[in-house]
């Protein structure tokens, strides 16, 4: 969804309308006068192919149809250079005026010329979706990352955003564990249906002890059909209210809760809701009913169920709404949160990040919202990612063979973190920059992949400060903290402007860093992080080839010189930005 203030502020488009112009002048069809980035950059910056297709419907020679164009725009004080090439590109080279100016305008804009929606949704993220009793591990890495970054740039997009860890904590999985206490502890009083005394307020397990107790419930589940009968059994009788179980399971989740804050906080990530599939559970008889009545569900050998696919060739299978047993799938819980959050919440677009392997569920539970006309003007998208594997090309786990914590895995990226410099610096100082440096390492090499990819996690070479990782973009933005600290300069006293481009590699800086709005408009379309980190990447390197041609502290030229600290102050403010959405921190000194 492309809503933006000013279709302008991105240069491709601005330069597109200039072609347009041209292009109705000549009576030519505007549709072609596309202007974008060149593919050939030795050619010009940017390209125009629109007298290619137009050669068809004009039966003229596309070089004759460019010339003409090139010939309408190129008196414009905008380019420097406008000229056809056979068979009919046209390559488009920007005034060095021009791009300074442009460039001064995105220095002096407290949103660096990016543009902002005029039509601010409300947006539900829901993302996290850790199960209770369990703690994080590696696997669960993606979803936090990929949606926080997400949040951050919907916000800064201007819409209102509520993000949502929405818990597991409604499943069989709580049955298995409810039995596994039983008999670990038969006499609590939570397994006692005649006891109508005040419960604990103290758990009987901690966290740790239910990483532990749930594979063993789970196993045990899986061997022994009885046993997982007796799970989904009390699954059954805590959905429908059972006064022990309820007490029991408050306990799984508050202990739970309190561990899952503690590392979403290590990880910098906060969310607004901390809601679970059990907050649904007052509305879901109704809406049961509803489907009943409406027709969209049927029963099916003592299941309710509602058939989504659209047609006989269409093989996806019916959401199961109520199991015989009268239980209630997750798949249940996941319409009622969306009746919750378009009626609650006025939810206008919900985005679940979710892995890819969930997208049949998705496809059905949309479906199913369709049918029902819960969400009729909700947009419901499905952020799938690709999952997160070790060197092996299979699920990371830890050197011993077991699955990593991410309390873990921050910890090691802790461990290959160094500080290129120490000096001055007291231990607390230290510490904290080894933790930035610990999460740009993890979040830039998991947000840096198309998201719907699976990907390989080498802890070392993402430690690396060189090539394309965390630690090689804090340390350039450190630089440049280094560089205007040294002159007496911050990001605050911007005195002077950016002048014209003194040589190649200052103008192809400037150049670059034109390129942010696009970069941002595209991330916001698409929810796809990876464009801001090759953008940032690019910006980087782009900087330091500037920085080893383009003296700065002992160039002689006092107009040149300040016209390049002003050009350092952008990069550094674009590089904080950019990392600052993809949810890193830089720090002052490395």
């Amino acid at each position: 969804m492309t809503a933006t203030a000013n279709h302008t502020a991105i240069l491709e488009n601005y330069l597109t309308d200039l072609f347009v112009k041209a292009f109705d002048v000549l009576g030519f069809d505007s549709r072609f006068a596309k202007v974008q980035l060149s593919a050939r950059p030795e050619l010009g910056q940017f390209q125009c192919n629109g007298a290619m297709p137009l050669a068809k419907t004009l039966k003229k020679a596309p070089i004759q149809i460019a010339n003409d164009i090139v010939t309408q725009v190129q008196s414009d004080k905008v380019f420097s250079d406008v000229n056809a090439v056979m068979p009919g590109f046209i390559n488009i080279t920007l005034s060095d005026d021009f791009l300074a100016g442009w460039s001064n305008r995105m220095l002096k804009d407290l949103r660096l010329g990016c543009p902002k929606t005029t039509n601010p949704l409300k947006v539900i993220m829901d993302f996290g979706g850790p199960n209770v009793a369990k703690p994080l591990h590696v696997g669960h890495i993606r979803s936090p990352l990929i949606g926080d970054c997400l949040q951050r740039v919907y916000r800064f997009y201007g819409d209102e955003v509520l993000s949502d860890v929405h818990l597991g904590d409604w499943g069989t999985q709580m049955g298995m564990l409810i039995e596994e206490i039983r008999k670990m502890h038969p006499n609590l009083p939570y397994f006692n249906e005649h006891y109508t005394g005040e419960y604990p307020k103290e758990s009987p397990v901690t966290v740790d002890a239910l990483s532990e107790i749930y594979p063993r419930a789970s196993g045990r589940c899986k061997e022994d059909a009885n046993e997982m009968e007796k799970a989904r059994l009390a699954t059954a009788e805590l959905q429908k209210g059972r006064r022990g179980y309820r007490a029991l399971w408050q306990h799984f989740v508050d202990v739970s809760i309190a561990e899952l804050k503690k590392d979403y906080g290590d990880l910098g990530i906060y969310f607004d809701l901390w809601k679970g599939e059990s907050d649904v559970q007052p509305i879901i008889d109704q809406m049961v009913a509803d489907c009943l009545k409406q027709k969209v569900a049927e029963n099916s050998q003592g299941a309710i169920i509602i058939p989504v696919a659209e047609n006989e060739d269409d093989k996806t299978p019916p959401l199961i709404l109520v199991k015989s047993d009268g239980a209630v799938m997750y798949g249940t819980t996941d319409l009622a949160t969306i009746l919750e959050r378009v009626e609650d919440y006025q939810a206008q677009k919900i985005i679940y990040v979710v892995d890819k392997r969930q997208s049949l569920h998705f496809k059905q539970v949309f479906a199913a919202a369709k049918k029902l006309s819960i969400a009729p003007e909700t947009e419901l998208v499905h952020i799938g990612f690709g999952t997160l594997n070790g060197k092996d090309g299979k699920p990371f786990k830890t050197r011993s063979g077991g699955v990593m914590r991410l309390s873990t895995l921050i910890d090691e990226a802790k461990s290959r973190a160094s500080l290129r410099e120490q000096e001055g610096l007291t231990e607390a100082e230290k510490a904290d920059i080894i933790e930035k440096v610990a999460l740009a390492t993890v979040k830039f090499a998991d947000l840096a992949n198309v998201y719907t990819s699976d990907y390989i996690f080498d802890l070392d070479k993402f430690s690396q400060y060189e090539g394309k990782t965390g630690p090689y973009l804090l340390y350039s933005a450190v630089r440049i903290k280094s560089i205007l600290r040294k002159l007496g300069r911050n990001l605050e006293n911007v005195s002077t402007d950016i002048g014209k481009a003194s040589n190649d590699a200052e103008r192809n800086l400037q150049l670059k860093l034109t390129e942010l709005p696009q970069v941002l408009q595209k991330t916001y379309d698409k929810c796809e992080p990876h464009h801001l980190c090759e953008y940032a990447y690019q910006v980087a390197v782009q900087f330091n080839k500037f920085y080893a041609e383009s003296p700065i502290a002992n160039e002689d030229n006092h107009s040149l010189k300040e016209a390049r600290i002003a050009l350092c102050q952008l990069t550094l403010k674009q590089l904080v930005f950019v990392l600052g959405l993809l949810g890193i921190e830089v720090p002052e000194r490395m």
